[in-house]
């Protein structure tokens, strides 16, 4: 696959993405109308990716200083898992056959999270500065009136800047269906997929064997939130992490793999393949982590 997206985030945080498709029945009524509009006229993969990039980077720099999204309008992905093949594979360019999975964007109410999320943190000094108290009680009232509706309240798309989270790792094996997305000589992102079904039998295996082995760890608690969330959505949905930019500076990437090694040998009692596991994670996404505190 060849495409632009990401080719103007020169100098933007690198951010990565884990996102649940499911069927139009899953959503409320309402919801299912405005899914097929919205998906009708996304276009391609590329386009919404660079529409949501441009309408994130418009926020930022409009008059008013309100940086949040109205709700007017909603961008929504969409992938296929075609009838007949494994539900692991969908495709993402046969527009012909097989069944639609859809993902809204759902950028009111996770812009009212990460608000959240950084008034609670420790940047939070810098909250007043960027997110006036006029314009979060604004958006307070668009959360509101969506909660209010019929509108699903499942928020399908977690993000993660400078580095993807280990416990998302344990959702995927190194057999899932991948898709590389390349322009000149750059990896522009890689999308991994598996079923719903497989991603939480992975998540619950991951958790009963910390619990028992390494009760104290915070991947434990990470695991078992993400098992949680999961529960939420419909059986046939399927997972998708998106690495984003970043993946031009990790793939091929054996992290799945080496999270999976690194709990069976917790479970086994294996400290030395443990931590071996552990450096490899390491060497791999500390130095992506800290380019965050870079000048």
């Amino acid at each position: 696959m060849t495409g632009n997206l990401y080719r103007g985030q020169a100098g933007l945080p690198f951010s990565s993405s884990l996102r649940i498709y499911e069927p139009l029945e899953a959503f409320p009524p309402e919801q299912q109308r405005q899914l097929v509009a919205e998906g009708s006229k996304s276009g391609s993969r590329a386009a919404v990716e660079n529409a949501e990039l441009q309408a994130s980077l418009g926020r930022i720099t409009r008059s008013g200083g309100d940086p949040f999204p109205t709700g007017r309008t909603d961008l929504v992905r969409m992938t296929r898992v075609p009838t007949g093949r494994h539900a692991a594979e969908p495709d993402t360019e046969d527009h012909d056959a097989g069944r639609l999975l859809y993902c809204p964007s759902q950028l009111v109410i996770r812009a009212g999270l990460a608000a959240n999320a950084l008034m609670d943190g420790v940047h939070s000094p810098l909250a007043d500065l960027l997110i006036p108290v006029s314009q979060r009680d604004k958006h307070q009232a668009r959360i509101d009136r969506i909660n209010a509706g019929e509108a699903a309240k499942r928020v399908h798309t977690r993000a993660s800047t400078w580095g993807i989270p280990f416990s998302w790792f344990s959702l995927f094996n190194e057999s899932d269906r991948k898709d590389v997305v390349e322009s000149e000589g750059r990896i522009l992102t890689v999308r991994v997929w598996t079923p719903l079904t497989e991603a939480l039998d992975r998540a619950r295996f991951a958790v009963a064997h910390l619990a028992l082995a390494a009760p104290d760890l915070d991947m434990l608690d990470d695991l078992t939130q993400l098992t949680e969330w999961l529960e939420l959505f419909h059986v046939q949905s399927m997972v998708e992490l998106d690495y984003g930019a970043v993946a031009d500076k990790v793939y091929p990437d054996e992290s799945p793999m080496d999270v999976r090694l690194g709990i069976e040998c917790l479970a086994e009692g294996d400290m030395t393949g443990a931590a071996a596991a552990y450096r490899r994670l390491a060497s791999r996404w500390i130095p992506i982590r800290q380019l965050a505190r870079a000048s």
